[in-house]
């Protein structure tokens, strides 16, 4: 479970930073995200969809203890961010779309060397990778250099070492962004499976098909703001729009003009 209380980032400018900002800017620090709240589930998918610089990222990566919150707090399976941070990285797995992964090392080296981050005997480390090889059809390409890989591939390792060592909680930002289909598909079908397992699912999407498909529960958010914080069932049953995307962009607007 993720339970987030009273959530705000505020980032501090450099001078240049205040100056690309424009002459219409005061002051010199950023609200990314402005004392929100909402509670993931086990056993539920929890979709935060917003435009671009809402700040869904910052959201995450705070859940994933790579940012600290400014106030508010953030628990993950009853582990505090700040105060354990240990805890919340054994029981999290982190995926983006634009991860870093080393292009000198193997698909399986990068694996086995997350497994073994996370202390994970062989035994289990290689019952997990062989189920995750399966599931990913990665047994073709696992001793390649990965810097010699397609994209889809690449995407597919981050998976693969994301989930290695069986977390609890599972944060996909953004996860399909550029991704051919098959590969998309790939990685909707790990969230549906994260769901079956009873696993704590949150991910942001700009694809509104996976929205759809995916979310139990759905939290808009746009200038730091939450818009919208509910179930998906809730979410359709107050629409004023006809379509979903309609409804998120009347939300928007709605919110921007108060």
């Amino acid at each position: 479970m993720i339970s987030i209380q009273n959530l705000s980032k505020v980032f501090s400018l450099s001078k240049k930073q205040i100056k690309e900002m424009g002459s219409d800017f005061k002051g010199n620090q950023v609200s990314a995200v402005d004392n929100i709240s909402f509670d993931c589930q086990d056993g539920r998918i929890f979709g935060l969809i917003g435009p671009n610089g809402a700040g869904k990222t910052t959201t995450l990566r705070m859940i994933a203890t790579m940012l600290q919150p400014s106030s508010g707090t953030i628990s993950v399976n009853n582990y505090d961010v700040v105060i354990d941070p240990i805890n919340v990285r054994k029981s999290l797995g982190f995926l983006s779309g634009n991860t870093g992964i080393y292009d000198r090392l193997t698909c399986e080296e990068m694996v086995k060397y997350y497994a073994d981050l996370h202390g994970m005997s062989r035994e289990k480390y290689e019952e997990s990778k062989n189920k995750l090889f399966d599931l990913l059809d990665m047994h073709s390409f696992s001793n390649r250099r990965i810097g010699k890989l397609s994209t889809g591939m690449k995407q597919k390792v981050n998976i693969a070492r994301t989930m290695i060592h069986e977390p609890d909680v599972v944060v996909f930002d953004e996860p399909t962004s550029g991704l051919d289909v098959m590969t998309s598909q790939s990685i909707i079908k790990m969230i549906r499976d994260c769901k079956d397992m009873g696993k704590t699912v949150i991910f942001s999407s700009h694809r509104f098909g996976e929205i759809r498909s995916l979310c139990d529960d759905l939290a808009i958010i746009h200038s730091g703001r939450l818009f919208f914080n509910g179930t998906y069932e809730n979410f359709e049953s107050q629409m004023k729009a006809d379509t979903l995307e309609d409804e998120f962009i009347r939300l928007i607007k709605q919110g921007s003009d108060e």
